[in-house]
């Protein structure tokens, strides 16, 4: 529902962001329907962009009137995680209020939640600057929201978690505002052959503008048997983008021998993915990717010169712009799965 909600002022190392736009992602669906833990109430939303309202007297490299993405990512920056270069596996502990201390965000006096610490489903954004990068003003708003976390997911999985190589041969299960990201990732990275796969028509035939050398519809076929008679015996990468047991492992019944399979969706707490034991005398490798493996501070920027340049392709990722008040119709949309990515844009 849609209610009033105060936001304090920045603490020293906060940043304080008028919300420009903000995309509705499936995890705030997973979170909303209780596949994963999330205490309430709470201010949803976590994929957004924005400009600077405020910054507290600490922060560094931020001020008033800079075009900002936020990020779900949050870091510390001198734990191990960060230090050794993965700091998306941070663990954001220092990042956030002390317990029992002014909440960042509250309402009639009650504290909220602040989700994934961003809360992007509101008009501002109060988070650590840790949570936030500054981006070229060039950039539209709508489309750098999208880099907040599904395209940086798609991205990041196929550049920096798989480090797909020129030639290899790549599958993508669901096409998704994250599947499709994940496409052009390989499009980009210059593999040989993508390979959609998917139940509908409409996201297969979105996946072939996005860089997709061959489509499945995996309510028609068998998409294991299809993968491995298109690339005679399986791929060198699949990514599986919608969260499933099954599709899971039939990313990994994809793979040649030495490939890797990698999850990228949220697949629901204590769901167990099974693999034949036999198969990893092959060499073949299930993994997770965590956001994409992403370094936000240093990829998002990129990502937008890949936009601005033509290369990476955004705007066919918005299915439809709708106002805060629509919020609800976005959500059951999701539920229904026909849509790449809705965005809320704000006045």
């Amino acid at each position: 529902m849609l209610d009033d909600v105060d936001v304090d002022s920045p603490a020293p190392r906060e940043v304080l962001v008028r919300t420009a736009a903000a995309g509705v992602c499936h995890s705030d669906l997973h979170f909303m329907e209780g596949s994963y833990p999330c205490p309430v109430p709470a201010v949803m939303g976590h994929e957004a962009a924005g400009v600077v309202e405020a910054v507290g007297d600490q922060v560094q490299g931020i001020a008033v009137g800079d075009h900002v993405i936020t990020c779900l990512s949050v870091f510390c920056g001198s734990c191990e995680q960060c230090l050794s270069g993965r700091p998306n596996l941070c663990d954001k502990l220092s990042t956030r209020r002390p317990a029992g201390g002014r909440p960042r965000l509250s309402r009639r006096g009650e504290a909220l939640h602040h989700f994934f610490d961003t809360a992007a489903f509101a008009e501002m954004m109060l988070v650590h600057e840790h949570a936030c990068v500054v981006i070229d003003k060039a950039m539209p708003l709508d489309r750098a929201a999208l880099l907040g976390c599904g395209v940086t997911t798609g991205l990041g999985a196929v550049f920096r978690t798989a480090s797909v190589r020129p030639g290899e041969t790549v599958a993508v299960i669901g096409c998704g505002g994250v599947g499709l990201s994940a496409v052009q990732g390989a499009r980009i990275a210059g593999a040989g052959r993508i390979i959609a796969v998917d139940r509908l028509a409409s996201k297969l035939d979105l996946a072939r503008t996005f860089g997709a050398t061959d489509v499945i519809d995996g309510s028609a076929t068998d998409a294991v048997e299809a993968v491995r008679e298109l690339t005679k015996g399986g791929v060198h990468h699949a990514f599986e983008a919608i969260g499933r047991k099954d599709t899971a492992e039939q990313a990994f019944r994809m793979l040649r021998s030495g490939g890797t399979a990698t999850v990228i969706g949220l697949i629901p707490i204590g769901t167990k993915v099974e693999v034949d034991g036999y198969e990893l005398l092959a060499e073949k490798r299930l993994q997770g990717s965590n956001m994409g493996s992403n370094r936000f501070r240093i990829d998002m920027p990129r990502y937008v010169d890949l936009y601005l340049q033509g290369r990476l392709e955004l705007d066919a990722l918005i299915s439809s712009r709708i106002g805060l008040d629509n919020v609800n119709d976005a959500v059951e949309a999701l539920r229904i799965g026909e849509v790449a990515r809705q965005v809320i844009v704000f006045e």
